[in-house]
């Protein structure tokens, strides 16, 4: 007679908490995106209350982009005037379109270097305008025309990645700047130095630190993948390398507000 072998069956895995999957699904949603949306429009909620209860706008007072300040050691204002705007028009475009650009692009790049792309951009952009324009100035537009310019390049450098409707995204990105750059050129009262800095700034950053997709074939869906071979290391780099270049044209407008 022989003894039977006895079988042992896995326990049944635990589903799930129901926060931890909600939690998950957050975290690979654009969530830098929302929370810059949230946090902007809290700082202009500061400024409206500071109006009606002080009589003045102190928030953008203390962080507007200003020469005078800057050059006396006020260096938070080369990144500060991205969360300020002077009316309901102006931070209502800019959200609107952080909110249109914003989610796609964040989740090309990761958050982090979404993130790090905002904020290199909006500093490019008040460098640029620092040196070019002496008059105070506010807003995230400067951060909002580095997003576009991340477009272009990504685009323009994955174009065989993307296939046929790269050309599409490129055109219709390159155009979107250009109107823009266009509208501010001719509107009083837009820092339009500002703009281009910041195009710049993301652009640059893109170029060297930016997403590098290469095209596979996935078993598991039988679909064609892309995989983003780019480097953390290597954006952090690519930022640095852009932040001193720019740096140049605080530099350069030195001396006018001495």
């Amino acid at each position: 007679m022989t003894t039977p072998t006895p079988v042992f069956s896995a326990p049944p895995s635990q589903p799930e908490p129901a926060w931890r999957r909600k939690w998950r699904q957050a975290q690979r949603g654009p969530w830098v995106t929302w929370a810059l949306l949230i946090l902007t429009v809290a700082v202009y909620s500061l400024q409206l209350l500071s109006q009606a209860w002080l009589g003045n706008d102190y928030p953008a007072l203390l962080g507007l982009k200003w020469g005078p300040a800057i050059v006396h050691g006020e260096w938070w204002r080369l990144i500060t005037p991205l969360f300020l705007h002077g009316n309901l028009l102006h931070i209502g475009f800019n959200m609107y379109a952080l909110y249109v650009l914003g989610p796609g692009l964040e989740r090309m790049m990761g958050h982090g270097p979404f993130a790090l792309l905002y904020f290199l951009s909006g500093y490019t952009g008040m460098a640029v305008s620092f040196a070019m324009d002496p008059s105070p100035s506010l807003g995230a537009s400067t951060a909002i025309f580095g997003l576009i310019g991340a477009y272009i390049v990504i685009y323009a450098q994955n174009r065989e990645a993307f296939g046929p409707v790269a050309g599409m995204y490129l055109r219709n990105a390159v155009m979107l700047a250009l109107v823009n750059l266009a509208f501010g050129a001719v509107v009083p009262q837009i820092d339009n130095w500002g703009h281009v800095g910041g195009l710049l700034g993301g652009m640059a950053l893109t170029a060297f630190g930016g997403p590098r997709y290469e095209a596979g074939f996935s078993l598991l869906t039988a679909q064609r993948v892309l995989r983003n071979t780019q480097t953390w290391p290597r954006t952090l780099a690519a930022a640095a390398g852009v932040a001193l270049v720019f740096a140049l044209f605080l530099v350069a407008g030195w001396p006018k507000y001495l």
